[in-house]
């Protein structure tokens, strides 16, 4: 019955309610258990009856009824449709009652572009939108249309809009200060342009910060700009390490720590013993690595159910802006390790 009433509530279901027989097929019940079960959504007012041997209507006590979305999830890069928590919040939006689709274009593939960003929105049916990872001024628009929006990580946080997102910087402290406890002086963070620009966000304040206070001169060794290319991400690592090299990396991504492991491979260098690495996210790939990945991690699950309860107060015409902070922590792997000899 519970599930009946969520349909009922989604409007998944709606209209004349199937009979006790044709319920108990497609739920795989008795029909004893159908017909009790149908008895119980009258008396509680979400059936209203037509009579003997006529359909019951569906009709659902006032402020029940959510209405069926279309939500369109606007990626940072195409690869992240793959990550689990993702295809996970897919899943938990479709059991709401909501039609989940993502963009045919992600943030990456529109370089970031506000106009480029207008044109797809335009071009796409949606009701409410999630956007992964988008900068000020994306989540700035995005947040002055009517259509609801959701930001998932990204520079949300001084914008009017609903989001989530994991407390890196917390992670990202504690992982710095192992390594200086650990001997490291030269600590790179390599991280996406728009964690640089227009100013180094939170997480990057902090990292900054951490090394001020153990008497580290900070500068564009600790935070480099590169061009965000495979090619630019290989000239990054070419010129830290062609004089002073680091002997710590903390990278964003899983996706560049691995690219980073291999770099430092071909060159013949050993992790941890030459130069120790920390990846600022949590990846199911890890789980095959040996030695072990050091890593930041958070709840994923917590940022779904954010989501889908969002998604679930638009749906019912309550207005939701609430900026929840996921707690992090720092996961030590066998990636860290005391700080070469100079």
């Amino acid at each position: 019955m519970v599930f009946l009433k969520a349909e009922i509530a989604s409007g998944a279901l709606s209209g004349t309610m199937p009979g006790e027989g044709r319920l108990a097929v497609d739920l795989g019940v008795s029909p004893k258990t159908a017909a009790a079960a149908l008895r119980q959504l009258e008396n509680e007012g979400f059936l209203s009856s037509q009579g003997r041997r006529q359909g019951r209507i569906i009709s659902p006590p006032e402020g029940a009824g959510s209405r069926h979305m279309k939500v369109a999830i606007l990626l940072y890069e195409p690869s992240d449709a793959m990550l689990p928590y993702l295809i996970h919040l897919h899943h938990a939006l479709q059991v709401a009652g909501h039609a989940v689709s993502n963009a045919n274009k992600s943030l990456v593939e529109l370089k970031m572009n506000l106009r480029g960003v207008k044109r797809l929105v335009e071009r796409t049916e949606a009701d409410a939108w999630v956007v992964v990872a988008g900068s000020q001024e994306i989540l700035e628009w995005f947040s002055e249309r009517p259509a609801p929006a959701f930001a998932l990580f990204g520079r949300r946080t001084s914008v009017p809009i609903a989001s989530v997102g994991p407390a890196t910087s917390v992670g990202q402290i504690e992982a710095t200060r192992q390594l200086i406890a650990l001997g490291h002086r030269r600590i790179v963070r390599i991280c996406r342009s728009e964690r640089r620009s227009p100013r180094p966000g939170k997480t990057e304040r902090s990292f900054l910060k951490v090394l001020s206070e153990h008497g580290i001169l900070t500068g564009n060794f600790n935070l480099p700009d590169w061009d965000e290319s495979p090619t630019g991400f290989h000239k990054l690592l070419d010129s830290l390490f062609d004089f002073t090299p680091p002997t710590a990396l903390i990278v964003s991504e899983a996706s560049f720590t691995l690219a980073a492991q291999q770099f430092l491979g071909a060159r013949g260098l050993r992790v941890p013993g030459d130069v120790s690495i920390v990846c600022g996210e949590p990846h199911p790939h890890f789980a095959w690595c040996n030695p072990s990945v050091a890593h930041v991690t958070w709840n994923s699950g917590l940022i779904v159910r954010r989501i889908v309860r969002w998604a679930t107060d638009i749906s019912r015409g309550r207005e939701n802006l609430g900026q929840t902070l996921i707690p992090s922590k720092f996961v030590t792997g066998g990636t860290i390790g005391a700080a070469p000899a100079e």
